[in-house]
């Protein structure tokens, strides 16, 4: 009869990398989808710098 020599190493081998490539395509999915956020918010920044005047140049 034939012995089985095997560990047993590929199935749980096999197991690892498909769960790998689950998560892998659960992040793809989010990314390409808009990472599950609801409406993108529009920000609107106006700042104006108080008038400085140079000061004035000394005699002589």
């Amino acid at each position: 009869m034939a012995e089985n020599s095997g560990n047993g190493a590929t199935p749980v081998l096999a197991f690892i990398v498909g769960g790998l490539l689950v998560v892998v395509a659960v992040i793809a999915f989010m990314m390409y989808s808009g990472g599950g956020l609801g409406q993108s918010k529009s920000v609107d920044i106006n700042i104006k710098a108080p008038d400085i005047s140079a000061p004035t140049k000394p005699a002589g």
